[in-house]
Order: C-alpha cells, then structure tokens, then sequence
C-alpha cells in the first residue's frame, strides 16, 4: 500500500470525496535518520494501513498540518501512545479529545527538525496550513494549500477544477482564495516558501510533482502580485 517516493519517503494514496467531488487524499511517510517515523496527514486508519507502516519503523510523530486533515488523528494518536501529536493549537476546539503534545510553530521540534523545515502559511485562518521541506530530498510537502490534479475521470471534479483554473496544473482553488483573508500576509509566506530548495512538491490531492516544484508553486500564486 505504501510507495516509495525515495529511501526516505512513502506515500500512501487513498480515495477521497467531499462535497460530490473526487479529490483523492494522500499521507506521506517520512523516515528519520534515527529510523523513526514522522508521518503528514494520517488518513483513515485500517488494519492494511497500520501493517504497512509498521514495516516500515517506530511511528515518532503524527502530523495535522493545518485545521481541516485531522479526522484520523484520533485514531493514530490512539494507536500509537508513544508518538507525539503535532497539530496546530487551534484544533484543540474542533478535537478536543485529542491530545496534542507539539503546537505548530516556525520552530520545527527538535526531534525532526534536522531534516524538516516548516512554516505557517499566514492569512488564511480558517487554513492555517503549515508546509513542510524534506531538505535532504528536495521535497515540499503542500496539503489543501495547492492542488495538482491532472486528469480525474469524474465530470463533476473537472468541471469543478477547470472553472478554478486548477485543472491540470499545481494551483489553489477558488475557495482556498476566497479564504484569505491578509493576501499581504500570505504573500510574505508563500515568498519564504519559494526561497527554500526544493523540486518534488508532495500534495494530498493530487499527483505527485516529481520535477520543477518551485516554477509551478511560483504560477500558481502569480495572482498574490497582481
């Protein structure tokens, strides 16, 4: 179930569906050097999906990044104790069983911070979505920041995409743009975002862009200059 991206990361693709649309969702594995693991945007958790990942390593840290993909954290909080939840402080209200260890900050914890960058998408606070950079790899990690769907089989997704100007290219939604509410703010981060090194961009919906990660995130925010 698990694929390789590269020896340190996996991915795990799921079928996905909101609001009649077909968006497929995405978790990726990352391996630290230690040999634990640190994995972004936990999807459902089932028997086939515990398996995988415990083939893999010690599960060291669980990772909501932003207020929307935090469904399954429960679950794999619950599952695996001796990982520490990493989710922003603002889901406490939304999931207030779930325990969290690590609040979000620009400050990666120390545990993962000697290969992980990350940073706080501003101005969208309904978002508040955090990026991530593998630095050894080169990879970003986007998750409802920017889509990369390029082709979907479901008429109701496409049209969708296409009226969004996403269709077929690493881009926001409109509703992500009808979210901002401090385009100034978000310009500064995506600014930061796109001065780090980085060419793979992994997104939760969406293909994976394996190559010329920085010039597709740099035209799909074009419009934050304009």
């Amino acid at each position: 179930m698990l694929r390789p991206l590269t020896e340190e990361i996996h991915v795990l693709d799921v079928p996905f569906r909101t609001g009649g649309l077909e968006l497929g969702g995405r978790m990726t594995v990352i391996r630290l050097p230690g040999g634990g693991l640190w994995i972004h945007s936990p999807v459902r958790l089932d028997a086939a999906a515990r398996a995988a990942v415990d083939a893999l390593g010690p599960v060291r840290f669980l990772v909501a990044p932003n207020l929307m993909h935090h469904l399954s954290m429960k679950d794999w909080a619950a599952a695996y104790p001796e990982a520490r939840v990493v989710a922003l402080a603002g889901l406490r209200q939304k999931q207030p069983e779930l325990r969290i260890d690590v609040e979000l900050t620009d400050t990666p914890e120390a545990g993962y911070a000697e290969v992980l960058s990350q940073q706080r998408m501003k101005g969208i606070p309904r978002v508040e979505e955090f990026v991530f950079l593998h630095r050894p790899t080169r990879t970003l990690l986007l998750t409802d920041l920017a889509f990369h769907i390029r082709e979907s089989p479901f008429w109701l997704t496409r049209t969708y995409l296409r009226l969004c100007g996403t269709y077929g290219k690493l881009a926001p939604t409109v509703l992500l743009k009808l979210l901002v509410k401090d385009r100034a703010a978000l310009r500064g981060s995506v600014e930061t975002v796109l001065g780090w090194d980085f060419d793979r961009v992994v997104v939760c919906h969406g293909e994976v862009l394996e190559h010329g990660g920085r010039e597709a995130l740099r035209n799909g925010f074009a419009w934050l200059w304009k």
